[in-house]
């Protein structure tokens, strides 16, 4: 008798509708699973064989064949036990006709029967109610799901209570949504970091206008400390960016806020050392890489120089476009990584060019091959460059007490609000005709930039740069126009040479 379950495949960040067959038919016994599986797909096998059992439900001596159409997609992962274990059911009659046509369904079988949770609910969710279909899941990955507005959904903790709800013996109660967690109060505060006024400053206007910002200091300057701060001076994320931002995370398996969307931004720092594909995204079997995983957030890149050429240079691509597309044999997947940049190096190879109290040891060839590291297509795209000096313990003695977070915080969202009614995105991404008409500059100001572009040869795409963070200093100044003294603002963190310290 053949039997169809209703569930999904990632492709990328999107989920698409697979559907599973389950033929049981007399014959040698025998279990046999088609449609381009992967060796975790392929494993399903003795996973559901034990677990049937082992819930105390019949499994048939017979040939058992599933499909997963369509055919020609590739199936990854184990999120088909519990699809396949339900159709084996139904093709035995041990489920009511129907029972499986009206719900979508994905989970992982233990031997024991139990069901584990799964990479990509949301994603799942988010097509069950594009199919206005309820959907069945592990119970670990229930909360996770319910984030979707209007959409049913049951969380099992094993088959056997499963079969049951299906089967119209119990009822599973339907998942509520869960609230949303702004995590506003947990992030380091800015009053911790005395002194630094400008590279504050340029902390600022990065975040304002979501540019890119590369911080140059010495050993223990500050660059890492302001760094680790952004994420509490960003505004929280709407709905639907929460909701966008959930998906790539659950696709990539690495959600843990089960019991509330979080609102605040992501923030990711990985280490020098990380691949390229772990950076970029990709592998044999394409996972988001760490950009995506920072989109609509901050991404810090400490030691920027130390990490590999290759790996900074494939930044190039979604610096400039906020996505990456990811090509293999079988498929293109598309991932989103709109994120903001913030790198932080060192002066020259040992740390100390220009420092106070300490004389550098580089000669001139070692700090310029250091600087090289950072090819200047890379630095072109980076908004903003800020030296941030060691201080003294005498200096900083004398610092007066430090802003905190919240009063810059609350700047950062009037001039986000400003940008928003004007143009309905961020400065950092006004680009072509969009650039010209929301930040169009006088004939004064056009010509001081026209000069300051000629005197320091910048690129069209730095020219364009420039007067994207004037507009940004103009809208934290709350002003309308830009000014001349907004453009020299911004030219004074035009990228130079790196290794003149």
């Amino acid at each position: 008798m053949l039997a169809r379950a209703r569930s999904v495949a990632l492709i990328g960040v999107d989920a698409v509708p697979v559907e599973v067959e389950v033929d049981v038919s007399p014959g040698l016994p025998a279990f046999t699973v088609v449609g381009l599986p992967d060796q975790a797909v392929s494993e399903a096998r003795e996973r559901v064989r034990a677990a049937v059992r082992n819930a105390g439900l019949p499994f048939p001596a017979a040939r058992i064949t599933v499909n997963l159409a369509p055919a020609d997609l590739r199936k990854e992962g184990p999120l088909y036990d519990l699809p396949i274990a339900l159709g084996l059911l139904a093709a035995q009659d041990l489920l009511p006709a129907g029972a499986l046509d009206g719900l979508v369904c994905a989970g992982e079988l233990a031997l024991d029967g139990s069901l584990r949770p799964i990479a990509g609910a949301v994603n799942l969710a988010l097509l069950a109610d594009s199919l206005r279909l309820p959907a069945l899941l592990p119970h670990g990955n229930a909360r996770e799901a319910a984030l979707i507005d209007g959409l049913r959904v049951y969380g099992a903790p094993t088959l056997l209570d499963a079969v049951r709800h299906l089967s119209g013996q119990i009822l599973l109660p339907v998942t509520p949504p869960p609230e949303a967690d702004d995590p506003e109060g947990r992030h380091l505060d800015l009053a911790d970091l005395k002194g630094q006024g400008a590279a504050r400053r340029a902390l600022e206007i990065s975040l304002a206008g979501g540019h890119n910002l590369l911080l140059v200091g010495s050993p223990g300057s500050g660059k890492t400390m302001l760094a680790r701060r952004a994420p509490g001076l960003l505004p929280p994320l709407s709905r639907a960016e929460a909701l966008e931002v959930t998906r790539i995370h659950s696709a990539a398996g690495l959600l843990t806020t089960r019991g509330a969307l979080n609102l605040g931004a992501p923030y990711r720092a990985p280490h020098h050392t990380v691949s390229d594909a772990g950076l970029i995204g990709g592998g044999s079997v394409p996972r988001p890489g760490e950009v995506s995983l920072a989109h609509r957030g901050v991404l810090f890149l400490d030691e920027f120089p130390e990490f590999s050429r290759k790996a900074l240079e494939t930044l190039r691509q979604p610096l400039e476009d906020g996505t990456v597309t990811i090509s293999r044999a079988r498929a293109t997947v598309e991932y989103p990584a709109r994120f903001q940049l913030i790198a932080a190096m060192n002066p020259c190879p040992c740390g100390h060019l220009n420092d106070p109290e300490k004389a550098c040891s580089c000669t001139p060839s070692e700090r310029a091959r250091y600087a090289a590291r950072i090819s200047g297509p890379l630095l072109d795209r980076l908004d903003l460059v800020c030296r941030v000096p060691r201080l003294t313990v005498d200096e900083l003695t004398r610092a007066p007490e430090p802003e905190p977070s919240a009063p810059v915080r609350e700047r950062v969202v009037q001039a986000r609000g400003r940008m928003l009614s004007r143009q309905g995105t961020r400065n950092s991404d006004l680009s072509g005709q969009a650039l010209r008409r929301h930040a169009a500059l006088a004939s004064g100001p056009e010509a001081f930039a026209r000069a300051a572009a000629r005197q320091l040869g910048l690129t069209g795409r730095g020219f364009d740069r420039v007067v994207r963070v004037a507009r940004t200093v103009a809208d934290l100044a709350g002003s309308e126009d830009i000014r001349e003294t907004h453009l020299a603002e911004a030219v004074t963190y035009r990228p130079r040479d790196l290794g003149a310290g």
